[in-house]
């Protein structure tokens, strides 16, 4: 234990210090729901996310974290229910439990009529 503790001290006066994405700035969120057009690439959205980012002199978000919200966008446009949503319809009864396979899968699952 000894060992870890000496090295931890090292590692701190070494000057080495990590670096972590901050949250996203809601400003670069709203950036990705504006840009996100389903005849462009996500990719050339997270380039042009990228540059709003500059202009705003916020840090660029990950490829990753892009294509994670585009997908979401996509997803509350078209109305689609979320995992969670679709879990408790299941809990409930009202849908069968493959309706949660369907959903994970990306075959999706109708809305239900209020």
């Amino acid at each position: 234990m000894a060992f870890v503790t000496q090295a931890c001290v090292r590692a701190r006066e070494s000057g080495v210090v990590t670096q972590f994405a901050p949250r996203l700035s809601p400003r670069l969120v709203e950036a990705v729901v504006r840009l996100d057009d389903r005849r462009v690439s996500i990719a050339e959205i997270n380039r042009r996310v990228g540059q709003e980012a500059e202009r705003l002199g916020l840090p660029r978000p990950s490829y990753q974290r892009v294509r994670e919200l585009v997908h979401q966008s996509r997803r509350l446009q078209r109305g689609q229910p979320t995992t969670t949503s679709v879990l408790i319809d299941v809990a409930f009864r009202v849908r069968p439990p493959e309706a949660f396979l369907d959903h994970i899968s990306g075959v999706g699952v109708p809305r239900l009529r209020p």
